[in-house]
């Protein structure tokens, strides 16, 4: 199934007083450009990760944001900065003894002085890298869903342009097929019109038509361009990453519709080379959504 490039999924996983966040958002990008904000002390393991979200992701600009909360007795110490707190003893008791104010200091005074306690990782990052990857499994899960209900509305709306194309084509396909007959009938008509007679040259009448038969003939551009419909219609069958395919594809297209407008000298088939190329701009828009 295709998708688009744009998304968001987020995910909450809680094991024992451990809560991890995970939100995953993305856009437009030509490439995969993956970037993962995380916990200092997960830095470690953060190519584990790339890798996982690199599994489910192959292009757009991604921002992940894992967040965690701790609240077991896992992962964490807390620890006490004694040397400090005994300063700051010493400093305030000689204070209270200059300036007569009481000295009146517990435990959990002392502890809430600046750069007293300090919470700090313990070595127990496997486990929370393990119960991490479930968190950030989820959230991809989210994430891609998302994306291909959004590459869901691209396809059909691109189903639809593509085959209006196709009868604009079909279209073109028919005048062109009168072009010649008709310019036979303006040649001869004029020819007879500045020479003032009836007898036409019919072996030079017949080098001309040649000669304007090569040169407004759009038979193969029709060709190419019905060949190219018909791959577009197949990319649409695929699953992503395929958004790199269709913007060649549709290069190719925009090439035989300038030159189909540039060879036929007919005003409805100029008319529908414009429609054309409106049409295939706005699915090359589309285009740059997909994956």
């Amino acid at each position: 199934m295709i998708r688009s490039m744009t998304g968001f999924g987020r995910a909450i996983h809680e094991v024992d007083g451990r809560t991890y966040t995970v939100e995953i958002k993305s856009v437009n990008h030509k490439y995969n450009d993956i970037n993962i904000r995380l916990p200092r002390f997960l830095n470690s393991v953060e190519d584990e990760l790339r890798k996982q979200i690199q599994a489910s992701i192959s292009r757009g600009k991604v921002d992940v944001f894992i967040n965690f909360d701790n609240y077991s007795d896992k992962g964490i110490n807390i620890k006490i900065n004694r040397n400090l707190a005994k300063e700051y003893l010493t400093e305030l008791k000689l204070l209270a003894e200059e300036t007569g104010v009481p000295y009146e200091l517990s435990v959990v005074d002392v502890s809430k002085l600046p750069d007293i306690l300090k919470m700090e990782e313990n070595g127990d990052e496997e486990l929370i890298s393990e119960e991490l990857k479930v968190a950030l499994a989820e959230a991809l899960k989210n994430f891609v869903d998302m994306r291909t209900k959004e590459g869901q509305k691209l396809c059909e709306d691109m189903k639809r342009r593509i085959d209006w194309i196709e009868v604009k084509v079909n279209e073109i396909a028919k005048f062109s097929s009168t072009l010649v007959e008709e310019y036979i009938e303006k040649l001869e008509a004029r020819v007879k019109e500045l020479m003032k007679t009836d007898v036409v040259d019919e072996t030079r009448l017949a080098q001309e038509i040649v000669i304007y038969s090569d040169k407004c003939s759009i038979e193969e551009e029709l060709t190419r361009l019905r060949s190219h419909i018909l791959q577009f219609n197949e990319l649409l069958k695929f699953s992503s990453p395929i958004g790199k395919k269709f913007d060649f594809l549709v290069q190719e297209m925009n090439r035989e519709v300038n030159t189909i407008g540039s060879k036929a000298n007919c005003l409805e088939i100029t008319n529908r080379v414009i429609d054309i190329k409106t049409e295939i701009e706005n699915i090359r828009e589309q285009i740059q959504n997909i994956e």
